[in-house]
């Protein structure tokens, strides 16, 4: 196993073929092991400023996914049981650093369409083809209050519940290891007997794998049907029992993580680690999608609250529908970016 120390920065060191495949990837993990420590600084910083320490838990989140995948993508030149070990733990903290942020976001998101639903119209949208019809002028407005306040409740609860996990991960000692580990990540980095090779021999090839599951992945999706909007399939099997609705939305799921990894792998060379612009709005497409999904999940999870009023039932259900509605245009917005890379790709 090599221990490698590099202060070369790959993305302004001007000729990467210069560089061994453990130099550039030292480089990109170093900078983002101190992005991490500046998060922590910062949440050390934050005090009682909830806005501070919100901003320093992003920070902290972000880099830990993107360290965890570099070390799945490139685990091939890393040394791969200190890989492994430290790739588990930065997965535990950023996923568990998450869920306070998601609940905050579920709530604004179905406070903020059930205020728009309840407006003008009460049908999910102002859609055509095959929607519902609409209901009887105020039945949306007098159940979507009640709605609301249900929501409210039980979304501030695992919020606060969320919040509490994460105080006492960021208390724990294993978050110390994982600190400690990053510390040391900053300066040095395990590295296996592949990367002493010429980066421009090896680097690639675990960034191709990535990429190749992805394709993988997003063929076995149906574009064919997200390429024409409104297609209702998002929001008939939204209908479906919840296990079938999470069997069919797990696919994107599953694309949306790959896309990720790929997109990390690509900062490992990108010119200041900046992502491609297609390849960003295709995760922000699935981003809106998973966000759609959990958040139709909770409404339909606030449905089955026993004794509820059928007005209250009634503007879950609408708001159910709705957020479907969003999953099915967040699949058909990521095809039509898809279809673009897919052309641009192919261009001469």
């Amino acid at each position: 196993m090599q221990h490698h120390e590099v202060d070369i920065d790959p993305f302004t060191a001007g000729d990467t073929d210069r560089l061994t495949a453990g130099e550039v990837l030292a480089g990109h993990l170093h900078a983002r092991a101190g992005d991490f420590l500046r998060g922590l600084r910062m949440y050390g910083e934050s005090g009682s400023d909830t806005a501070a320490a919100e901003a320093a838990a992003r920070t902290l989140r972000g880099a830990a996914r993107r360290i965890g995948g570099g070390l799945h993508t490139f685990r091939p030149l890393l040394d791969p049981v200190w890989a492994d070990q430290l790739r588990t733990e930065l997965g535990w903290l950023s996923g568990t650093l998450a869920q306070e942020h998601a609940c905050t976001n579920r709530l604004h998101r179905l406070l903020g369409a059930l205020a728009r639903l309840s407006g003008a119209t009460a049908t999910p949208t102002a859609r055509t083809d095959d929607r519902p019809e609409a209901a009887p002028p105020g039945t949306l407005t007098v159940g979507a209050s009640r709605a609301g306040a249900l929501l409210d409740r039980q979304l501030t609860l695992a919020r606060t519940r969320a919040h509490s996990a994460a105080l006492q991960a960021l208390g724990s000692s294993r978050f110390h290891a994982v600190a400690d580990a990053v510390a040391v990540l900053a300066s040095e980095v395990p590295l296996g007997p592949m990367a002493a090779a010429p980066a421009v021999e090896v680097l690639a090839e675990p960034g191709e794998t990535t990429e190749r599951q992805l394709l993988d992945a997003v063929a076995a999706l149906p574009l064919a049907r997200a390429a024409h909007p409104y297609n209702a399939e998002a929001l008939v099997h939204g209908l479906a029992t919840a296990q079938e609705g999470e069997a069919q939305d797990a696919p994107w799921h599953q694309v949306r993580q790959l896309l990720r990894l790929h997109r990390y792998a690509q900062e490992v060379w990108c010119a200041g680690g900046t992502p491609d612009p297609m390849l960003l709005g295709a995760c922000q497409a699935l981003d809106r999608h998973r966000d759609a999904a959990e958040a139709a999940a909770a409404a339909a999870n606030a449905a089955r609250t026993p004794r509820i009023a059928p007005a209250t039932a009634y503007a879950l259900g609408v708001l159910h529908a709705d957020q479907r509605l969003e999953v099915e245009a967040a699949r058909f917005a990521f095809q039509q970016v898809w279809q673009q890379m897919s052309m641009a790709a192919t261009a001469p």
